[in-house]
């Protein structure tokens, strides 16, 4: 059976009012054709600390998600091998070690390695993959990206990563601007802060992307791989 339009993880936190007020947004939900799998910054940084709360451990590692990133690692785990079987290109952003882009003063959370933007190995890279490296939250700011979606001939995309309300938030808002329909697997997607990350993808959700399970996304490319 069909998952309600509301039947996810913000329903504890938005109220019934709130709800009655984008009623006009529900619709059909699905998985678009074409698809590709766009893994948004799972890079070592923000698994750093392990699976703690991250106020614990915020104070050593500045730019960690701690539980709510090792929480997701399952569920990506088996998006990542579902996109795989089924034969969908993998597309990966990271950040570049040094930057002269500075449009803020959030310092604490840089790097200090080459291995803290190198894709946690849960997720490592496969011959054939693409990464791609940006320099500011969308990964379709200021990267080849675009080529890249039209050179595989892919007409939407399967979303994955962190943050919900940063990279992720705004990756989806430009897909969506560039004609992508764009699926955000709920389970795949997180944040340091749980009020932002369900608040996010409420948001998205009713404006710019379809939230779906992740088991939903799997029986679904299970059954049609690229012939979606």
């Amino acid at each position: 059976m069909a998952r309600d339009f509301e039947d996810h993880c913000w329903r504890d936190i938005v109220s019934d009012e709130i709800l009655r007020v984008y009623e006009p947004y529900h619709r059909d939900v699905y998985v678009g054709e074409r698809p590709a799998l766009l893994a948004i910054d799972l890079y070592n940084l923000v698994y750093r600390g392990g699976a703690k709360e991250p106020h614990e451990i915020i104070g050593d590692y500045p730019s960690t998600c701690g539980k709510y990133a090792w929480d997701a690692v399952e569920p990506t785990k088996a998006l990542f091998a579902a996109a795989r079987k089924a034969g969908v290109p993998v597309l990966y952003t990271t950040a570049p070690m040094t930057s002269d882009v500075v449009a803020t003063n959030r310092q604490a959370g840089l790097a200090s390695s080459n291995e803290d933007y190198e894709i946690f190995d849960a997720f490592a890279p496969q011959e054939g993959d693409i990464m791609i490296v940006k320099e500011r939250a969308s990964a379709f700011y200021g990267t080849p990206i675009l080529p890249e979606l039209n050179r595989l001939g892919i007409k939407s995309l399967i979303v994955c990563g962190e943050s919900t309300s940063g990279c992720v938030r705004a990756s989806t808002v430009d897909a969506y601007s560039a004609g992508y329909h764009v699926t955000l697997a709920e389970e795949c997607v997180f944040d340091r802060s749980l009020l932002s990350h369900k608040v996010n993808l409420f948001d998205l959700h009713h404006k710019y992307a379809d939230v779906l399970g992740v088991d939903e996304i799997v029986a679904h490319l299970e059954q049609t791989g690229q012939a979606a």
